[in-house]
């Protein structure tokens, strides 16, 4: 079976003490309003962190920093194995958000 090996920043308003945590509404496909936290996939020659800094980005126009791992998550799907290392983020710099974060919060 096919391993995807993924990234997920769970973003929280101070990296030492985590009162708030960052999420976002899903905007597409089977799963889509649901949310997640945001991240994707790792890219060959990439680190989870550097993946994770790419990631934030691309799909947030925004800049973080990683701040620890805190666990991988392993799921089988039908037709392929997820590998998720999820690790604690802080954002460094508020940009205006578009339409990509209409529906994030923090909570």
């Amino acid at each position: 079976m096919k391993t995807i090996k993924v990234v997920a920043a769970v973003i929280c308003d101070n990296i030492k003490e985590k009162n708030k945590i960052f999420a976002t509404a899903r905007g597409y496909g089977e799963l889509k309003g649901g949310w997640e936290f945001p991240g994707g996939k790792v890219e060959p020659g990439e680190t989870p962190q550097q993946a994770l800094v790419r990631e934030i980005m691309e799909e947030l126009d925004t800049e973080i920093k990683v701040g620890e791992w805190i666990d991988t998550i392993e799921f089988d799907y039908p037709t392929f194995h997820l590998s998720m290392d999820c690790f604690w983020c802080q954002l460094i710099q508020w940009i205006v958000f578009g339409r990509r974060l209409q529906r994030a919060i923090l909570s």
